[in-house]
């Protein structure tokens, strides 16, 4: 048996050696292809890293003093978003949505957690511009957020002509031009509005992004569509036995994906309620809604725990081995909750 493995791999050495001409031409470029190989591997390890989270409150303090600014209503959100956006693209390995060559070309977990960031950017700024920054429906836009919102909704994945870290670089540009006005006292054109119907107006859509989240997570261990359930129920029959619906599940190759979106969308949400906690403070404390915000902080905070396994596992939900989908979808669902609390004292007088 030893004697066939080693035919078997002096076999192999000799049809690399005829692939490769045998030469010492072809010898170096073989010798090329495996260094850059590992390479790729090891970079792709690193460039798998989540970023850290950070301080909001002290970065809000660090830009202002740079600025030599006060930092006013709004300041702590906006200087926030793009601290979000430039992580986003000047992390380990950069922006790698729209790489084509390895190893960005071969890593998909951070895409995702691209993704999710890039989601929830897309919903606040598009928040800033509609709402935020605007005293009523009758109000003109601010003219740099017109230029941010549609920026950061460039495809994630064009990779030349233009480039998306050029297209979100010119949102980026967009909001440090109205974080200048919004926080210089001789310009009265830039306004943020921390009122309770803005901030509930966002929070409704929120709420539908984390409500699909969470169902798709839970949707890794299979379970019975309430619709195909409700629809089969016969109506004849009050007390036939109810058929099950077909089951739901996320196929095993689109786990992981699922599981790093809702990363990626919990560690930008994670920093824009820190913001919110700030700038909106004194309608939360008015609606007696700040338990609520501090309650999805922490909610939040548990979702980026850090991972021990190497890979997403997805056990039953009694079983032996952990289903870190079920456990991302609980913290959501919990942060969802809460943000639902929120917007009921929001929306009460």
């Amino acid at each position: 048996m030893p004697g066939k493995i080693r035919q078997y791999f002096r076999d192999k050495k000799d049809d690399v050696q005829d692939y490769s001409g045998g030469g010492v031409i072809g010898k170096l470029v073989l010798a090329l292809i495996v260094v850059y190989l590992l390479v790729a591997l090891v970079l792709g390890m690193i460039w798998s890293s989540e970023p850290d989270t950070f301080s909001v409150r002290e970065h809000t303090r660090s830009v202002a003093n740079t600025m030599e600014r006060e930092p006013i209503t709004g300041f702590a959100t906006t200087v926030t978003m793009i601290r979000i956006a430039e992580t986003l693209l000047d992390k380990p390995g950069g922006y790698i949505s729209n790489d084509i060559f390895p190893p960005g070309l071969w890593l998909d977990n951070m895409p995702n957690w691209e993704y999710g960031v890039l989601v929830q950017l897309r919903d606040l700024s598009r928040a800033m511009r509609k709402d935020v920054s605007r005293s009523q429906s009758q109000s003109a836009e601010d003219k740099d957020l017109i230029i941010a919102e549609p920026q950061f909704h460039f495809d994630s994945e064009s990779w030349a002509i233009p480039s998306t870290e050029a297209e979100y670089r010119r949102g980026i540009t967009a909001l440090k031009r109205y974080l200048d006005r919004l926080s210089d006292p001789q310009q009265a054109d830039a306004q943020f509005f921390a009122r309770a119907d803005n901030l509930g107006n966002w929070l409704a859509d929120l709420e539908t992004r984390l409500g699909s989240l969470s169902r798709t997570l839970g949707e890794s261990v299979g379970k019975a569509s309430v619709a195909d359930t409700v629809e089969s129920a016969g109506d004849q029959d009050p007390l036939a036995e109810s058929a099950a619906g077909e089951d739901v599940k996320t196929a095993w190759t689109k786990i992981d994906d699922v599981f790093y979106e809702a990363r990626g969308s919990s560690w930008a949400l994670l920093h824009i309620f820190r913001a919110i906690e700030v700038d909106f403070r004194k309608v939360l404390q008015d609606k007696n809604a700040m338990a609520s915000v501090r309650q999805v902080i922490i909610e939040l905070e548990g979702a980026q725990g850090d991972m021990w396994s190497p890979v997403i596992l997805n056990g039953s939900g009694f079983g032996v081995l952990a289903n870190h989908s079920l456990t991302m979808a609980a913290y959501l669902s919990r942060a969802n909750s809460a943000i639902s609390d929120m917007r009921d004292l929001l929306s009460r007088g």
